[in-house]
């Protein structure tokens, strides 16, 4: 099983004196709960801090959230990280800092404060982000990784369940500080890199990756795919979430139950849509999340209440996991030997709006916040554009299509 899914490194023991558990895949896994149980914390919990703590507005908020997304510009540098050591020892790198920067948020209740502990623990997750999809590329077969993909989301999901769980009850039955949260959720995460970094192989890819910048113009249409993916989130990550607290008044532990109905819906959810991709492939499903997005956003404009605007929000986050398929198209045209290059590009790229729109959106929420959703729903139609220039079967050779003529080929 080992053999068929990556070759180890050299400098490891035979592959025969290791167990059936240590494969690719069940790290790849492992290290999805290990980023989730901080990750989702600090999500989950961060707006009630900033409103309730912080005294934070939407202007704030757009600061903060754009300090966040500043490390993710600059994820192209990861690529440079290669020259000093491995993808899999950064990753656990990088979890380590995103933990450590999680555990000692609720130390420093100031915007300086938070903005340092924001940008640190930001450098943790887009760095670990980018090495876990680089590796999921170079270590999952082209046939199976829609569906593998999709079940390690679903496990990411798992720990997203627990997390918000444990922050439901902490919120609503024992009443445990913001800063309690963090340093629990945040210190696990770094004990439980540490017992991977222990306890797995080294795995070696079958192509050795470029240790250079990358940017091929036949990858133009994955770039632009990627570009308006990173600004479609913002909208949900800020100002989705933002609305539940400001506009209808959501508490810590009412965030908390809206975040476990979509980790439930993502863990039962993922697998199918993998499975999907691989059946319908990744052109059709990319074209039903973005006309999904585009009714989303609207909605998201007029919402009268709580009720619908929960449901608006729980179809929003089953969207997601779609975005399996931007990934998958990129490695049935990718040059193996450009994944890891890539990777940093492509969230470099898709940061370029993140950095942004939540610092101009949030001047345009203080005076209309519906704008704000309209013009989500303008993104997601751009997206829809995109979508069908992918061609039903995409490789190296046939990365986009112009009409559809030429999608039947």
């Amino acid at each position: 099983m080992l053999s068929e899914e990556m070759s180890i490194s050299s400098a490891s023991p035979p592959v025969s004196e290791f167990k059936a558990w240590q494969t690719p895949t069940v790290l790849l896994m492992a290290m999805a709960v290990s980023m989730q149980i901080a990750f989702a914390a600090w999500m989950i919990v961060t707006n009630n801090f900033a409103h309730e703590v912080l005294d934070f507005t939407g202007r704030e908020i757009g600061i903060q959230q754009s300090v966040r997304e500043i490390p993710g510009f600059l994820s192209f540098a990861a690529v440079f990280l290669l020259l000093f050591g491995r993808e899999q020892t950064w990753a656990y790198i990088s979890l380590l800092f995103l933990g450590g920067a999680a555990a000692v948020t609720g130390w420093f209740p100031s915007f300086t404060g938070f903005l340092i502990t924001t940008f640190i623990s930001s450098i943790g997750f887009h760095y670990y982000e980018t090495m876990h999809q680089s590796l999921s590329l170079q270590w999952l077969p082209k046939a199976t990784a829609p569906a593998t993909m999709g079940k390690i989301l679903a496990v990411g999901s798992v720990a997203q369940l627990c997390v918000f769980g444990f922050v439901f009850i902490a919120g609503a039955w024992f009443a445990m500080s913001y800063n309690g949260i963090f340093m629990v959720t945040g210190l696990v995460t770094c004990f439980a890199t540490m017992i991977m970094w222990a306890a797995f192989p080294v795995f070696s890819g079958k192509v050795v990756q470029n240790k250079r910048l990358i940017l091929r113009k036949r990858y133009w249409l994955y770039y632009a795919l990627t570009f308006m993916g990173g600004a479609r989130r913002q909208i949900f990550m800020v100002f989705a979430a933002f609305m539940m607290v400001e506009r209808f008044g959501f508490e810590i532990h009412e965030v908390a139950a809206l975040a476990i109905a979509n980790g439930l819906m993502t863990m039962f959810l993922a697998p199918l849509i993998g499975k999907w991709i691989v059946r319908f492939g990744e052109r059709t499903m990319l074209t039903v999340e973005y006309i999904g997005l585009i009714v989303v956003f609207t909605a998201y404009a007029y919402v009268p209440t709580w009720e619908l605007a929960v449901g608006l929000y729980l179809l929003d986050h089953a969207f997601f996991a779609i975005a399996i398929s931007m990934k998958t198209y990129f490695q049935k045209i990718a040059d193996p030997a450009d994944i890891a290059p890539t990777a940093g590009v492509a969230f470099t790229i898709n940061h370029i709006a993140a950095v942004f729109i939540p610092v101009l959106f949030g001047m345009i929420w203080l005076i209309n916040p519906a704008a704000v959703f309209l013009a989500g729903a303008g993104m997601a139609f751009v997206s829809l554009v995109l979508a069908r220039m992918v061609p039903t079967r995409p490789d190296a050779g046939n990365e986009f299509v112009w009409s559809a003529r030429q999608r039947i080929t």
